[in-house]
């Protein structure tokens, strides 16, 4: 154990109880979202203490330190404002992913029935089809499945076509929204 981990959590559990000395609303602050992080972001430093030994099933708690890093966003001025951007284009974004999953499915089953009379232990099942075309509309392309056919391959070059709108629009609606959030900061 290190003098900054002893520290560290130090600092975090004088914050936890004086935060939770002057809450007006104490088992509000408690069972809320950051509450919850700041209690498990220091439990299993005291359980370590307390018991004394590296139990192996003790040991996932020492997962729950990644934890505090969610206190540094409470007070992130971009993180919030990051928030307000996914707010303001939530509609935008729900309809364009809803609109996204209909395209890996309905691309998915064209290359299963394109595919799988030519290859079918790659595209046995509609499901296949589906993970091709994920893998494909992200852009990602691991290489180990790939249509064979030329009916195949034509579809797959608009897929990945469609696949590059797919990363594009969310990432204008996403960088639009940020840019309406910093002019609302700036109050323009």
């Amino acid at each position: 154990m290190s003098w900054i981990e002893v520290v560290t959590i130090g600092i975090f559990t004088l914050e936890y109880i004086l935060r939770l000395l002057v809450s007006e609303h104490r088992i509000k602050f408690v069972m809320s979202f950051w509450g919850v992080v700041d209690l498990l972001s220091i439990v299993p430093f005291y359980v370590f203490l307390l018991v004394g030994f590296d139990s192996r099933p003790l040991k996932a708690l020492r997962m729950l330190r990644l934890l505090r890093l969610f206190k540094i966003f409470r007070y992130n001025k971009s993180i919030h404002r990051f928030k307000r951007a996914l707010s303001i284009a939530k509609d935008d974004l729900t309809l364009f992913g809803a609109a996204a999953l209909i395209m890996i499915y309905l691309s998915g089953v064209g290359v299963y029935f394109l595919e799988n009379e030519r290859q079918p232990e790659q595209f046995s099942s509609i499901l296949d089809g589906v993970w091709w075309a994920i893998v494909t509309l992200t852009t990602v392309g691991y290489g180990d499945t790939f249509p064979i056919t030329a009916g195949g391959r034509v579809f797959t070059f608009v897929i990945l076509i469609i696949g590059l709108a797919i990363v594009s629009v969310p990432t204008g609606l996403i960088a639009s929204a940020l840019t309406q959030a910093r002019d609302e900061d700036k109050g323009v």
